[in-house]
């Protein structure tokens, strides 16, 4: 019915009815996203399907709001009556977060990374400022302003959704006096300006070359800190302190011709929004992790505690019980063991039993071996010995009676439950190997579907091997 529904309004927009509706991969939040487009190419759109009517209103009114101020947005084509689902100008697939995916890996930033990066906060100031000018900001959502109950809010949000879950030992008493202190420092900041809220490189897109910002209708009235800090500090953005100080300076400049202010006073004031934004984003871990049990949140945990980490290197004499119970945080052994782990990856690959088992390259002893030999063999048949388990000849006979469709489903329930109990628990290698007698057509088959169906139902890497065949093929886990 909503899908329905976003076809109607691009066939309003557009005059005619979308050929193509592609649902898009999900973000952290609720709202669905689809591409609707004609079969021929042509402009496509972005339908969104939202479950929060105040949040749709929020994005609606900021990116109207915003596009007429000239500042790089989606623009809104249409809307439903009932301001549910509405259409928005398609910016692309190219996020800043993917752009940057070889420098995040490496810490070892290109040319034309640093230059993405620094084009991106030179725009920031634009919003902050600019984005301000004639906003009506009773249309935030969910909150007006950053004030002291929003900061009490995030700062809760740490203790009980990360720092109890960990088990440390505090006093809650001292723990508030210092939360109070820190309350106290952030509001002395307070400004008329935008403030983003979540201003970090998975909400900015990059179109010819140029920045595009979304998901921005969390912003509210606030301190132009803070967004500093989300964006250059973002966990997994996983940037060398070298880029962080360029990146500031150029922030800087560019907010001079806004509100001039010297470098050390910023950075006296800012180093308190790191921190505090640092325990947000570990209580928004801490609760996706811990309490939604979901384990790739967890994977972001060791990145957040190394900017932490690095905080900590200068001490915050401002909040000395805070302080030494952080210093404590980061040193717990679960999190030492958890800098030191890896994402899970399985290995998936087919052989021919002539040639013996494969070896395992990682050192666990091998993992699953399926034997494929009691599936009906097409090798027998002249026909099929030119083709493999991947050509849709030899895929069609192993398909006709079903029988290896069932077999490949018992194999499926067995590594399902492996896969997921080693990325609960921090392991980083399985391996899955099915042979069959010259490693062409059954092994081939099972090996690739088992492949697929690992890299849609998991968030890790799959690397595939058919080993007689000399093919590799890798899939990469989503961000």
């Amino acid at each position: 019915m909503h899908v329905t529904t976003l076809s109607q309004l691009y066939a309003q927009a557009k005059g005619f009815m979308p050929e193509n509706v592609v649902e898009l991969p999900s973000s952290g939040s609720n709202r669905r996203y689809f591409r609707l487009s004609l079969a021929d190419g042509g402009e496509s759109l972005i339908g969104v399907l939202g479950t929060s009517l105040d949040e749709n209103r929020a994005f609606i009114y900021m990116a109207r709001h915003f596009a007429e101020k000239g500042l790089p947005v989606p623009s809104i084509v249409a809307v439903s009556d009932d301001e549910m689902e509405y259409l928005q100008t398609d910016l692309g697939d190219a996020l800043l977060f993917k752009e940057i995916e070889k420098g995040r890996l490496t810490r070892s930033f290109s040319v034309h990374e640093k230059e993405l990066l620094l084009k991106t906060i030179r725009l920031l100031p634009d919003i902050q400022f600019v984005g301000a000018e004639g906003m009506d900001f009773s249309m935030s959502y969910p909150a007006v302003e950053f004030d002291r109950r929003s900061i009490m809010w995030d700062l809760n949000y740490f203790k009980y959704c990360f720092l109890k879950a960990t088990g440390i030992d505090f006093l809650e008493d001292k723990l508030e006096d210092d939360f109070q202190r820190l309350a106290d420092v952030l509001m002395e900041t307070k400004s008329d300006t935008f403030m983003y809220r979540d201003f970090q490189s998975r909400n900015v897109m990059i179109r010819d070359g140029q920045p595009w910002l979304i998901d921005f209708q969390g912003g509210r009235k606030g301190p132009f800190y803070y967004d500093v800090a989300s964006f250059i500090w973002q966990a997994k953005a996983n940037l060398p302190d070298g880029l962080k100080e360029e990146l500031l300076d150029e922030y800087l400049i560019s907010l001079q011709k806004y509100y001039p202010i010297e470098k050390e006073q910023f950075l006296k004031t800012l180093r308190h929004f790191v921190l505090f934004r640092t325990m947000q984003v570990l209580g928004a871990y801490g609760f996706r992790g811990y309490f939604e049990k979901k384990p790739h949140f967890m994977q972001s945990v060791p990145y957040a505690l190394a900017n932490l980490r690095s905080l900590l290197h200068t001490p915050y004499t401002e909040y000395p019980y805070l302080n030494d119970l952080l210093v404590r945080l980061v040193n717990l052994k679960q999190f030492s063991d958890l800098m030191g782990k890896k994402p899970l990856t399985v290995k998936v690959m087919s052989f021919a039993y002539k040639k013996g088992i494969p070896a395992d390259p990682s050192g666990n002893g091998g993992g699953f071996v399926f034997d494929c030999r009691a599936i009906n063999n097409p090798g027998k048949y002249e026909r099929y010995k030119p083709f493999t388990g991947l050509d849709s000849r030899v895929i069609e006979f192993l398909e006709d009676d079903g029988e290896v469709i069932d077999f490949l489903k018992s194999c499926y329930s067995l590594v399902d439950a492996s896969v997921q109990r080693y990325i609960e628990r921090g392991f980083t290698n399985l391996m899955v190997s099915f042979g069959c007698t010259g490693g062409q057509h059954r092994s081939v088959y099972c090996a690739q579907h088992m492949a697929e169906h690992i890299a849609s139902k998991f968030n890790v890497k799959v690397d595939l091997l058919h080993r007689e065949q000399d093919l590799e093929q890798l899939f990469k886990p989503k961000e």
